[in-house]
């Protein structure tokens, strides 16, 4: 849908139920009751912050429904649900029945752009969006362009669509929760960095997972960027409803083929979007710009390149926002070092293709993993990794998945089980490891499942690791 059409929708006396209060669900309300809609926000808690939300939008005119996120309202015509809700909840199976479109936060934000408004070059995967976007936002920055990382982190979108600020282009990080409720987005460019099994729960099959992240290239004009070690991302491709003239453009840590970018003699260079692709590369950076260089985030920085240079950004620009980037915390982050052996905290490595790529960086390495499994299996990534492993500690609720895996595929690895799930648990997993580790040995926590069990999210237990390895490192100064 264009964006003049967009910007015509009358919304003054629309019945809009917007479900979920939190970050995306108050914001939404607020700006449809500001657009002159009638709104009802639902919320299946009833809890003292919920209560607290709710007044505060009920004093605006806002009404909300505390403790009933299944009902749907009368007269509802259009539902606006946080990522989160589930597909199979019983409100949107009403809202199925009374013919009632349903649409996610993204959405909204991409039906509330004006004329003229900023292109997205959109990315998605399993795993590496967020540092994908922010290297692509310091790419573009670097090549002067106004632009903001939006999406699933930093900027709001609706704040980024309908504020003061006026952009020439935005970074967007796209969940599968936020493409599944996303119908009518059309990216400028986008990419699939990768896919493996993740939230199945909530999707209810791979298949249904994997249909979703292909949402993100349904109606690209410039360029669909694919993953060349991962045929599922091509296949997507190949199955978009693209504009005439879009291109498949490959990333690979490889030398690249003709319309793919690639790595040769440590340089990230560029053969499509080259004159002659058949016969030249053009040199965008070194690998030694990306920081950190482990092989998975050259593929994002390869990845955000694409997407960069399908935008018109010149080489000199995407060597110059690589070296500006600065990852976020809890991403393969060095913490310290202590009596010769490396500590590193990927806290956000919360499923098996996330630690998987953790584990390929480093040999030997005593592992750090448990937590919430989230319906995940673990054979495949203790057979890949088994070689590397000096010992393993596990922690948290599921953590007798990965034992089980390791007796399978490692039997011959020392495992400390810690039956224990309070946050304290963490400082007694980093003694263990630093008692199994040796001189030259990294001890790595990339727990390959969430936090919830123990804490409120993935950077509270990075933040429990930091701290328990420092004490150690203060202790053996």
């Amino acid at each position: 849908m264009g964006s003049q059409e967009v910007s015509n929708v009358d919304w003054q006396g629309k019945h809009v139920t917007v479900a979920g209060l939190g970050v995306s669900g108050i914001p939404a309300a607020r700006v449809l009751h500001g657009l002159g809609a009638v709104v009802t926000v639902v919320n299946d808690g009833d809890d003292e912050r919920s209560r607290a939300q709710a007044a505060e939008l009920r004093a605006q005119g806002v009404s909300v429904r505390l403790g009933d996120g299944d009902t749907l309202p009368e007269s509802t015509e259009l539902i606006v649900t946080a990522p989160g809700w589930k597909p199979d909840k019983p409100l949107f199976a009403a809202a199925a029945e009374a013919g009632v479109p349903v649409w996610g936060d993204v959405e909204l934000a991409w039906r509330l752009r004006g004329p003229g408004a900023a292109p997205w070059l959109a990315v998605t995967g399993t795993n590496g969006k967020t540092t994908t976007v922010r290297m692509l936002a310091s790419i573009l920055a670097a090549a002067g362009l106004r632009t903001a990382a939006v999406g699933n982190i930093g900027v709001s979108l609706l704040d980024a669509v309908l504020g003061e600020e006026k952009y020439d282009v935005l970074a967007v990080e796209l969940s599968s929760y936020q493409l599944h409720w996303s119908p009518s987005l059309r990216a400028h460019s986008a990419a699939v960095l990768n896919l493996a099994p993740d939230h199945l729960d909530w999707h209810g099959s791979m298949e249904a997972y994997v249909a979703d992240k292909g949402r993100i290239y349904e109606g690209n004009s410039v360029a669909c960027v694919y993953n060349a070690a991962d045929g599922a991302t091509e296949d997507l491709v190949r199955a978009a409803d693209v504009e005439e003239g879009c291109r498949a453009i490959g990333f690979t840590l490889g030398t690249p083929g003709p319309s793919q970018l690639g790595v040769v003699d440590g340089i990230l260079v560029d053969r499509a979007f080259v004159t002659n692709r058949q016969k030249q590369a053009q040199e965008l950076a070194e690998v030694a710009d990306v920081n950190p260089p482990a092989p998975h985030n050259i593929a994002n920085a390869l990845a955000a390149a694409a997407l960069a240079r399908a935008f018109g950004v010149e080489p000199a620009a995407v060597r110059d926002g690589l070296r500006a980037f600065r990852p976020d915390p809890h991403r393969i982050e060095h913490v310290a070092e202590a009596g010769g052996v490396t500590y590193i905290d990927d806290s956000k490595a919360t499923n098996t293709h996330a630690a998987e790529a953790s584990l390929a960086s480093y040999d030997p390495i005593v592992w750090i993993a448990g937590g919430l499994a989230k319906g995940a299996a673990f054979d495949e990534l203790v057979t890949g990794c088994a070689k590397r492993l000096r010992g393993v500690v596990l922690m948290g609720a599921d953590r007798a998945l990965i034992r089980e895996a390791l007796t399978r595929h490692a039997p011959e690895v020392p495992v400390v089980d810690l039956d224990r799930t309070d946050t304290g648990a963490m400082s007694e997993a980093v003694r263990e490891a630093a008692r199994l580790a040796r001189p030259g040995d990294t001890v790595l926590m990339a727990p390959a499942c969430a936090s919830m069990d123990m804490f409120v999210n993935y950077n509270k237990r990075g933040e429990a690791f930091a701290d328990a390895v420092r004490a150690l490192a203060a202790e053996s100064a």
